[in-house]
């Protein structure tokens, strides 16, 4: 399996347009992973001015989606079963996702994705399945 290119992931993370209108930026590539950062904008807050859910699950998505590329040298994936645990509310600057894979496999691989504020602290928990596609994505078992 060859591998992508840090260059390459950032790319992709720029050209896909959901990811460009929140901001997500690419911030580090793990050897189990990856991590990813969002920005706090007035247009991501909810009525209580703390990040709304939806990004947060986005950027829990994001994150464990390019982790798996990543692993997976940029084969595309889609997610089939996602579960967030919101444990606080996100209102600093940023929110920022560190995504772990947990099992890899042949058809489906598993990740695990902590988000942390600017003070450091756990505000959300994900654990996501991805199936892994072919070239023209479709699903392969």
């Amino acid at each position: 399996m060859s591998r992508i290119s840090t260059a390459a992931l950032r790319r992709l993370m720029d050209e896909l347009p959901f990811n460009s209108l929140l901001g997500l930026k690419l911030q580090r590539r793990h050897d189990d992973g990856v991590t990813i950062e969002c920005p706090l904008k007035p247009e991501h807050t909810n009525i209580h001015k703390t990040m709304h859910g939806g990004v947060t699950a986005t950027l829990v998505d994001v994150a464990g989606g390019f982790a798996t590329m990543s692993h997976y040298g940029g084969r595309p994936c889609a997610t089939v079963e996602m579960k967030i645990n919101y444990l606080l509310p996100v209102t600093g600057k940023w929110a920022r996702a560190r995504a772990k894979l947990v099992r890899m496999g042949a058809t489906l691989c598993v990740a695990q994705v902590d988000v942390h504020d600017p003070r450091g602290w756990l505000v959300a928990a994900g654990l996501i399945t991805y199936m892994l596609l072919d070239s023209r994505g479709k699903a392969t078992g």
